[in-house]
């Protein structure tokens, strides 16, 4: 494929001016005349032409048919190949993570019978004392977990994947926060019925008097601002800055509650006791210093990463290039995501993940953002040769997780970005639905159709709102039946706003797509 320079990208039919780019001054607008930049991937200048003998064209709009039995017009015919054994599933990984995640939640509490006499629990005062004593290793290990998930090391990432450590980071998150506030509950409670005082008056005394309990309090404290932040009503309005901020203070958490822990933790101590909490405190912050400033560092270091150019693809979507050394090395896949950090005046204080919207190739990396708030605006700004701070690659949202040997690529929005890098991996006979409002929405539109036609693949866009009746019927079983017949003989990977994703999952289900099959990008990590 003929690979024009970045400058080339002007000649492009849709520069998407007609968006966020037409309102810069000239002064602020990307750099586009750069010859001595690395190579980008051609965009067709002008109509694709398709072999007259393939029935099927590439890429087409895809709109709903009264007439034809599939219920749609264009591109609903792909034939159905023979399938093959599928690739061996990786389940077990996930299996195997559970079951240690158990096993040590079984021994932090066994830690508790162990010191406790038999016929200790006997009224109520006790019982309340013994649940807060359970509630409160029960929370400490469930800390020291959630700060190992928070962790990124590669070997975690690698042997599980983003998506389950973002769901079970968010269960996790949810037990920790009552298992806490329970322990503090039953312990209060016990208390006072022990002093014949009044809760609020015997946790005041609490507070004050027992060693550590003021740290344990701020650990608290910061600990209910982190999952009244997590709530889905008040994250949505959160900058993302100041929720990740808030999310950073669960390492005070752990520092402040681990004195508390060790001198009035009556579960702390004892013969195996005295073994298992530091050997995990020493894995979690062992797993903490190599994932977030070891690997980091040695990243960096090797492949100084900075920024090459900045393109504009369509209505308020940019693309940002990444240079570096010895790119050629670094172990990111299509699919992927990293956490991005330019080292801007007014931007070097926040991390963002984007993912990679094309395949690496050790000549540059490719970012797609669509502009979302101030940050990302600013970013369309830069200027080349701006450093960036990377951290990564994360995510399992690449083709050597396929079970199945054909693909279905669901993308929507800014979802196209790791949709279009995937392409390049996906086997024939891959099919891309892409969801989108309207036609200048559409980014990637003649890269995605070059690369199908030289995959033998084919891409669908069904554009329109969603009370459009093609949209209305892409997620039913007879709407996504009719565009793929063989569905539920395909491994499904989907990438977009969370309303599209679940609501395709839920299609999928209907239609007997085996959950090993359905592959989801951590679209809000």
């Amino acid at each position: 494929m003929a690979i024009p320079a970045f400058h080339d990208q002007r000649e492009r039919p849709d520069d998407g001016y007609d968006g966020y780019f037409a309102d810069l001054r000239d002064d602020d607008r990307p750099s586009w005349d750069n010859p001595s930049m690395p190579p980008w991937p051609q965009q067709a200048p002008g109509p694709q032409q398709f072999d007259s003998a393939d029935p099927y064209r590439r890429g087409d709009i895809v709109v709903e048919s009264l007439t034809d039995p599939t219920g749609w017009k264009a591109g609903a015919g792909v034939p159905i190949p023979d399938d093959r054994p599928p690739a061996e599933a990786t389940s077990g990984n996930r299996l195997l993570t559970v079951l240690l995640f158990f096993s040590g939640l079984a021994t932090s509490i066994s830690l508790w019978l162990f010191n406790t006499q038999a016929g200790a629990v006997s009224d109520t005062t006790s019982m309340m004392l013994a649940a807060g004593r359970i509630t409160g290793v029960v929370g400490g290990y469930l800390l020291f977990i959630q700060l190992l998930m928070m962790s990124r090391v590669s070997w975690l990432e690698e042997w599980v994947g983003s998506r389950d450590l973002l769901r079970w980071h968010r269960w996790l998150g949810t037990s920790l926060f009552t298992a806490v506030v329970a322990h503090v509950v039953f312990i209060v409670y016990a208390y006072s019925l022990t002093a014949g005082t009044g809760v609020v008056e015997q946790g005041w005394t609490v507070i004050t008097t027992f060693p550590d309990m003021i740290s344990a309090t701020v650990a608290t404290g910061l600990l209910v601002v982190i999952a009244l932040s997590s709530l889905r009503f008040i994250r949505t309005v959160l900058p993302y800055e100041l929720w990740h901020l808030l999310h950073l203070s669960s390492y005070a958490v752990l520092l402040l509650g681990y004195a508390h822990q060790i001198s009035a933790g009556a579960d702390m101590s004892g013969r195996f006791a005295s073994v298992f909490w530091p050997a995990l405190g020493c894995l979690t912050l062992s797993a903490l210093i190599w994932g977030r400033v070891v690997e980091p560092l040695w990243l960096n270091a090797r492949h100084r990463f900075s920024v090459a150019e900045v393109v504009g693809e369509g209505a308020n979507t940019f693309s940002i290039y990444i240079e570096g050394k010895r790119l050629e090395k670094i172990p990111v896949q299509a699919g992927q995501f990293m956490r991005w950090r330019f080292l801007t005046a007014n931007g070097w204080w926040q991390s963002h993940p984007f993912s990679l919207s094309a395949a690496p190739n050790g000549q540059w990396l490719r970012l797609t953002v669509t502009i979302a708030g101030g940050h990302t605006a600013k970013l369309a700004t830069m200027r080349p040769g701006t450093p960036v701070w990377a951290e990564g690659p994360f995510g399992t949202f690449t083709a050597q997780r396929r079970t199945r040997r054909r693909a279905l690529l669901i993308a929507g929005g800014s979802g196209i970005a790791p949709i279009r890098a995937l392409l390049e991996d996906m086997p024939p006979d891959t099919i891309v639905i892409y969801r989108a409002s309207r036609p200048d929405e559409l980014v990637f539109r003649a890269e995605l159709e070059e690369l199908a036609e030289q995959r033998d693949a084919w891409v669908r866009y069904i554009v329109g709102g969603r009370n459009d009746p093609g949209p209305q019927r892409l997620f039913t079983p007879e709407g996504l039946r009719g565009l793929v017949p063989d569905v539920n003989r395909r491994d499904v990977y989907l990438c977009g706003p969370p309303g599209l994703v679940n609501t395709a999952v839920g299609t999928l289900q209907d239609l007997d797509v085996p959950s090993s099959q359905i592959h989801l990008d951590p679209f809000e990590f």
